[in-house]
């Protein structure tokens, strides 16, 4: 069964109320992860068989073993981790993203360019990051426009209830999402307006 046709079955089971929207969303993951190890192996083999073709030349010219300090290693450091690796490395990295939304009350406009800095650098390393960046980016962009609704609103006196509820969010979801990134999760924002899906 391909990726395409095992993603209609878990979406109809998710329509249908057999799983639960989270068990779909890990199950999704879990297909993502097989697939990024199809490619991992695709590319030993293919790297593999570009090696016995290079076995039977007869002048063969002595191959500089790459380190892991190579600027162009990404794909190198990828292929040697294991799935549970990769699974750990994008939890860590997950985790940070959240935490960096926070950086922005320390370092001005920090915590709008550390984590869209981690999201681009990392999501083609970490295939499941870019789930984690799309979501803190949708609420990124949803939590400025909400603080420029609260701020218009303070002119008659509603903003000035809001505002401090929305200060409060600014904290907590960020802590909540990397909480759940820990675990292996990706947690949704609540009132996330979905620009990126």
């Amino acid at each position: 069964m391909s990726v395409a046709e095992e993603l209609d079955k878990l979406k109809k089971m998710r329509d249908d109320g057999t799983i639960t929207g989270e068990q779909y969303e890990r199950a999704v993951a879990e297909l993502e992860e097989e697939r990024e190890e199809a490619r991992v192996r695709s590319r030993r083999r293919d790297r593999d068989e570009n090696d016995d073709d290079d076995d039977d030349r007869e002048e063969r010219r002595p191959r500089r073993r790459r380190s892991r300090d190579d600027d162009d290693d990404d794909d190198y450091d990828r292929e040697e981790l294991s799935p549970r690796q990769l699974e750990k490395k994008a939890r860590e990295w997950g985790m940070m993203m959240h935490l960096s939304l926070l950086a922005g009350h320390a370092i001005p406009f920090g915590g709008i360019i550390v984590p869209i800095v981690i999201w681009q650098s990392k999501k083609d390393e970490l295939p499941r990051l870019d789930r984690h960046g799309k979501n803190a980016m949708n609420w990124l962009i949803s939590s400025f426009i909400y603080t420029l609704i609260c701020v218009a609103l303070c002119f008659v006196f509603v903003g000035f209830v809001l505002l401090p509820i929305l200060i409060v969010l600014h904290f907590v979801f960020p802590i909540i999402a990397a909480m759940k990134a820990t675990e292996g999760r990706v947690w949704k924002y609540p009132l996330a307006i979905p620009f990126f899906t």
